[in-house]
């Protein structure tokens, strides 16, 4: 599965961004797409994620502001409202494919998304 993020961007505190993450390659197996978001010098943490059977977890800190959305089987989202500036990092998209036990993570390249104050 090829992952292509977009939609990051500069916006102020309490602003709002639309994310999206196309997918392309063997996406009928995929069982679950997630967000994920990294800052400099820490690890990527989980934002949101949806399965196939459109069950959905949000971080603590992204409830009730940010909706993770699969738009088609192609296509998937992650709208972002009430932005604040501890939102900035780097999203990345991945893409969870499983067979049995074993799991096939793919990822993104990332989109950039800065929060000013």
């Amino acid at each position: 599965v090829q992952l292509q993020a977009s939609g990051g961007g500069l916006v102020q505190a309490g602003g709002s961004l639309r994310l999206s993450c196309a997918a392309s390659g063997l996406i009928s197996d995929i069982y679950s797409m997630s967000w994920y978001r990294q800052t400099p010098g820490n690890q990527r943490d989980l934002v949101a994620m949806i399965t196939n059977s459109e069950a959905t977890y949000y971080a603590d800190s992204v409830k009730g502001r940010f909706t993770i959305s699969r738009d088609n089987i192609e296509m998937l989202s992650l709208q972002m409202n009430s932005l604040k500036p501890e939102d900035t990092g780097r999203y990345y998209c991945n893409a969870v494919r499983r067979y049995g036990t074993k799991d096939y993570i793919n990822w993104g390249q990332g989109t950039q998304v800065t929060v000013s104050s």
